[in-house]
């Protein structure tokens, strides 16, 4: 679930079963620096639970865990939105259901070079012109 808050995309992949919610930042802020996401995403969470008439005990009610994944940084202000679409594109290659706190080791890196940021803008300017979003 991409998310843009005050200007900066970062990459939310959420588990509604097992109510877990990874978190991909390429400023490597903590999910704190973004309170009203979280609110919102708990309470997407616990209504989607209420929904289903799915029980927890009181305790486990606020269980919701977030997860901060050590992702690669960006350098700049202005990256983020190739960085996020990179997330994705590496989680959704992969398959996996669940990310590793320590991002895939397929893709561990830092930073992500010149080369692998313009790989993506490529990638996506070609997805746009499939589209024929511009006619």
């Amino acid at each position: 679930m991409p998310n843009h808050y005050s200007g900066h995309w970062l990459l939310l992949a959420i588990n509604h079963i097992r109510e877990i919610v990874y978190y991909l930042d390429s400023l490597g802020n903590d999910w704190t620096t973004y309170p009203d996401m979280k609110v919102l995403i708990d309470t997407v969470l616990q209504a989607f639970r209420a929904q289903r008439d799915i029980q927890t005990s009181r305790r486990g009610a606020n269980s919701i865990t977030w997860i901060k994944v050590a992702c690669p940084q960006q350098r700049n202000q202005i990256d983020c939105g190739y960085f996020m679409l990179r997330f994705m594109r590496d989680t959704l290659a992969l398959g996996r259901l669940m990310i590793p706190t320590d991002y895939f080791e397929e893709f561990k890196c830092a930073f992500y070079t010149k080369d692998q940021v313009d790989e993506i803008k490529e990638e996506w300017c070609q997805f746009m012109i499939e589209l024929n979003v511009f006619s």
